[in-house]
Order: C-alpha cells, then sequence, then structure tokens
C-alpha cells in the first residue's frame, strides 16, 4: 500500500480529532480545512499551487453531503473566533467566508446535477492543458485515466437525477457538444489525452518515457476510450433528448431563489435582477454614443448597422491563416511589454505562452481564454475573429490581465493555502475588463477599428447584463437575446450565438465583468480626485492586484484605505 502523502495525513487526522475548536486561530482554521479540501478533491501540493492527485474526486450525493456537513460546520467555528485583528486578517475570513458560502449554496441547489454547460464540460477536465515535467506527473495521470469509468459513472448518475427533477441543462444550448466526446473515443495515439506523452521531456530516462508512453496506449484503449464511448451514447441516446425545453434560471426547481443565489456568487454583491437589469441600459445607452462617435472617426458615411456589416464582411479585418492570428496577439503582448514599467512597480517573473484553442473544443469555444500557463486564441473559423477586436481581446486574456493576474497571485506575498487558488469573478473578470479600457490610455489602439473592437467588447459585457437578467428572470428567447447583441456589436454570428447560449446555460457568471470593472474603474476615479497630482496608477494597480482576488466589497475597502495612506502622505 503506498505511503500516504501529508495533506492526507492531515485529513486522516481531522477525521479522527474533529474540526478545530473555536478557540484556535484563524490561520489553524484555515490549515485543517485547506487540508481537508486538497484530499476531499483529490489535489496535491506542488510548490505553491496544487495539481490532480492519483484519482478523480468523488462526486457522489454522499460525498457532497458530506461537504455540506463539513463546510457548514467550518463557517460555524469561523463565527465563533473572536474578532479580526487587522486588515489582512479580515480579508482572509472575507474570502474564506464568501468561497465556501458559495460552495454551500450550490450543494444545496445540487448544481452537480448538471456538471456542464454550453463551453465547460466534466469530460474535458481530464485532459491537461500542458505537459508533465516529471515522471511521478506522468504516473498520476494515468492513474486518473484508470479512474474514468468510475468519475463518469458518479456524473451520469447524478445528471439522471438531475434530469427527473426537471434540472439540466437547456437543450438549446447543448447543440453539437456531444461532437466534443469523439475525439476521446480513439484507441489510439491521436487521442487528445495521449497527447501529453508525444512531448515528453528528456529529463526523463527513454526508457522510462517509452513504458509510460505504452501503459499510457493500454489504459486509453482499455480503459478510458470505451468510457467515453458509454458517455457519448448516454449523451446523444438520453441526455440531450431529455433535457429541457426551458432557457429561464426561474424555470429550474427553486428558480428565482437559485438565481439570486448565482448573482451572489459571480458578483459578490447584493444586488437584484431588477437593479442589474436597469445598469446594463444605462451603459449599453452611454457606449452605444461611444461607438456612434468611433465610427464617425473612422469615415464612415453610412448608417450603424451599415457599418457593423461592414466590419463583419470586409477581409480587411480578418486574418488568413490561424499564424496571423496568433501572431496579432503576440504583437500586442510584446507592445505591451514595453509599458508594463508605467503601469506596474511589480511585475511577475512567470512567463505565459500562446496556444491555439484546442481543435476538439474550438467550434464550440469562446473567443479567447487566459490563465497562468498559456492563453488560448480560437483560430477555428477565421471569418468570425475579427482582428480589430483581437488587441482588446488578447489585452483582457493575456497581459496585463488574465495571465498576467495570474502569475502575480502566483508569486504574492505567503498567505492562507486557499487566497492562492480562490477566484472571484467580479474581481478577476473586472480587472480583464478594466484592463481594455487601460489600453485607451496606453496607446494600445491603433485605429479607429481598433478603437471601435474595444468598445464592441465593452459593449458585449454591458449587454450581457440586460440579457441575462433578461433571459432568465424577463421571459427574453434565445433569438431575443441574439438579435439584441447583434444590434448591439460588432461580434460575428459564431461569437454571438456560442456567447448566448453560455449564457443561457451559466446563468449569472457574465454578469461578473461589467460590475466588477465599473467598480475599478470607479476607485481610480476616486483615487484621481482625491489625490491630484500626487495620484500614480503603478501604486493603484499594486495595490489592487497585491490582495489577490477578493470579493468586490472587500476590494472597495482595501482600495479606500490605500486613498487614504496615500492622501495622508507628505
Amino acid at each position: 500500500m503506498p505511503k500516504l502523502p501529508l495533506f492526507a495525513v492531515a485529513a486522516l487526522l481531522l477525521a479522527t480529532t474533529g474540526p478545530v475548536r473555536a478557540a484556535d486561530a484563524p490561520d489553524a482554521l484555515y490549515s485543517a480545512e485547506w487540508a481537508w479540501r486538497q484530499a476531499e478533491f483529490a489535489q496535491v501540493p506542488e510548490g505553491l499551487r496544487s495539481e490532480p492527485g492519483d484519482h478523480l474526486p468523488s462526486v457522489t450525493p454522499a460525498a457532497w453531503a458530506r461537504r455540506l456537513a463539513y463546510w457548514t460546520d467550518t463557517l460555524a467555528r469561523l463565527d465563533a473566533l473572536p474578532p479580526a485583528t487587522d486588515s489582512e486578517d479580515r480579508i482572509n475570513r472575507a474570502v474564506f467566508r464568501t468561497s465556501i458560502a458559495a460552495e454551500i449554496s450550490n450543494i444545496r441547489f445540487r448544481t452537480y446535477e448538471a456538471p456542464l454547460n454550453s463551453d465547460t464540460f466534466f469530460w474535458g477536465e481530464v485532459k491537461p492543458y500542458a505537459g508533465y515535467s516529471t515522471a511521478d506527473q506522468y504516473r498520476r495521470y494515468i492513474s486518473r485515466l484508470r479512474d474514468v469509468p468510475r468519475w463518469f459513472d458518479e456524473n451520469i448518475a447524478n445528471m439522471r437525477a438531475g434530469l427527473k427533477r426537471g434540472y439540466s441543462v437547456p437543450r438549446v444550448t447543448l447543440t453539437g457538444r456531444d461532437d466534443t466526446i469523439v475525439p476521446f473515443t480513439a484507441t489510439g495515439d491521436a487521442n487528445p489525452l495521449f497527447a501529453v506523452f508525444q512531448t515528453m521531456p528528456d529529463s526523463i530516462p527513454a526508457a522510462e518515457r517509452a513504458a509510460l508512453q505504452a501503459e499510457a496506449r493500454r489504459v486509453i484503449a482499455d480503459t478510458v476510450a470505451p468510457a467515453y464511448q458509454r458517455l457519448l451514447a448516454f449523451m446523444r441516446q438520453e441526455y440531450m433528448p431529455k433535457t429541457r425545453t426551458t432557457t429561464a434560471a426561474y424555470d429550474l426547481p427553486d428558480g428565482k431563489a437559485f438565481y439570486q443565489a448565482q448573482i451572489r456568487e459571480y458578483t459578490t454583491l447584493d444586488l437584484t435582477a431588477d437593479a442589474i437589469h436597469a445598469i446594463g441600459l444605462a451603459e449599453v445607452a452611454r457606449i452605444d454614443a461611444d461607438m456612434q462617435a468611433t465610427m464617425k472617426a473612422a469615415g464612415f458615411s453610412g448608417s450603424f448597422a451599415e457599418f457593423l456589416a461592414f466590419l463583419r464582411r470586409d477581409p480587411q479585418f480578418y486574418a488568413k491563416t490561424p499564424r496571423e492570428l496568433l501572431g496579432f496577439s503576440a504583437y500586442v503582448t510584446k507592445r505591451m511589454d514595453g509599458k508594463l514599467k508605467d503601469v506596474f512597480g511589480t511585475l511577475p517573473r512567470y512567463r505565459f505562452t500562446i496556444l491555439p484553442v484546442p481543435d476538439a473544443i474550438a467550434p464550440i469555444y469562446t473567443s479567447g481564454r487566459g490563465g497562468l500557463q498559456a492563453c488560448l486564441m480560437n483560430t477555428y473559423d477565421l471569418p468570425a475573429r475579427p482582428l480589430y477586436a483581437l488587441t482588446a481581446l488578447t489585452l483582457h486574456e493575456c497581459e496585463p490581465g488574465h495571465s498576467f493576474q495570474a502569475a502575480l497571485a502566483l508569486e504574492a506575498p505567503a498567505r492562507p493555502a486557499f487566497r492562492r487558488e480562490t477566484y472571484f469573478s467580479g474581481y478577476g473578470e473586472g480587472w480583464g475588463l478594466y484592463t481594455e479600457w487601460l489600453g485607451t490610455k496606453l496607446g494600445m489602439y491603433e485605429t479607429p477599428y481598433e478603437e471601435f473592437g474595444r468598445e464592441t467588447f465593452e459593449m458585449w459585457r454591458a449587454a450581457r447584463l440586460v440579457i441575462d437578467t433578461g433571459l432568465h428572470t424577463r421571459g427574453w428567447s434565445r433569438q431575443q437575446a441574439i438579435d439584441y447583441l447583434s444590434q448591439h456589436t460588432a461580434l460575428s454570428a459564431r461569437d454571438i450565438a456560442i456567447e448566448v447560449d453560455r449564457y443561457i446555460a451559466w446563468p449569472a457568471q457574465a454578469l461578473a465583468y461589467k460590475l466588477g470593472e465599473m467598480r475599478i474603474r470607479a476607485l481610480r476615479a476616486e483615487a484621481e480626485a482625491a489625490l491630484g497630482a500626487k495620484f500614480d496608477q503603478r501604486p493603484f494597480h499594486d495595490t489592487l492586484l497585491a490582495m489577490g482576488s477578493v470579493p468586490l466589497p472587500v476590494m472597495e475597502t482595501e482600495m479606500r484605505a490605500f486613498i487614504a495612506r496615500e492622501k495622508a502622505k507628505p
């Protein structure tokens, strides 16, 4: 029997001795919960981050009930602790409470009974984003592959339970999503799960590499591919035909409470759907005026609708090859590299790469998505990927947006482990959208068309406030949402359909971007007004990012404290 890692030992001790007492320090509570969480979700520590262990986590109702009980008790113990002693302690508690409260809410609404949406699927979580550096990591990966049938069976059982009670992904948003399973049903080296074995590092001896590759081939052919084949049959023959034909979150069991809980999770704000809808309408009107002005600056004399049609069809705005699109994005990041010193006082050492979205998911994937290791740009259907929007997209997803932000978080000051891996959409996506606007201050948009592309992206996020709340609380149809986004942005028809399906299948997530960005820009305006000539965007940005991902009310409190400190300086 293999020796248990330290985190698993900690979890066993916790299970034996009981949770941390209220009299213990907060850090003890955080450490105990983190050790339990790592064991519960099959993660192992790897430097400052976590990575998957040698099996996949249990997703049975019993496992979720166990997590609900543990986290409910943990929050009670958190509330029993003495008051926070300093700012860092207050942030830790707020992050801890908000993230766990969201987990508890999702378990109570049994969201695990629909472990997919229109662009994110549990079966896609098996494949790693990049290769590994050690033989042990490859062995853990093979071990996880062996566990795929059990994990799929548990997810399928949950999905059947969801169907039975009327809780499922809307059928209209699943069209073609079953096709993403097909590549994983292959039994040879073409299976995407084998890809990481084709780029194994030379630091692993050749004989060991060959043995690991041979073992992976056997496991994929004998165990994994058949599991994907069974999943494909389930999706096509049972799940997709039985999913709900309605689209609103309000149509789900306890739908009104569920949608409000999703608003709270993704925005970390206590706003109602009606309030968000009104904010969206006001922002759409403001940005529409900006777009009209930019259209005139471009020298276009026709109507707004004619300008959108021109942008969507003129070949000058589209890459001819995937490499051209990737190269354009890479050039934006290099231009931004030269400006970083004027924007930040602290720069991360970790570097990301730019990669195309994998072929298996590209047809139904968003235009781009950034993370610590890589910034993915979608090169599928190039006539749907306008270059005039790529500057804003690259700033948001790559640098100084998500990839840059993730690297800074990795190198943040020592904090409880949960702070390094907690993500709040309002903060993170708000920052991403803010960086698009920041590009206007840095001269990143070189033509009126690129500025219009940025405004299109801003309008896109503002329109989401109207569309998401319209779809889920006001009876909007899918076509109504598509028409609204088509009339107000220069996004391609493909992007618009994919985006609307995402809003339908992932209620409230899209609300975080604009609401977060509005608060960051408002805080910057506060700082500029209070500090006048003393305002320096570098410490402002450093302070904002150094706190890591936090709920928006915490961000506002901390940034106002920063403004007060700066104002008090002689």
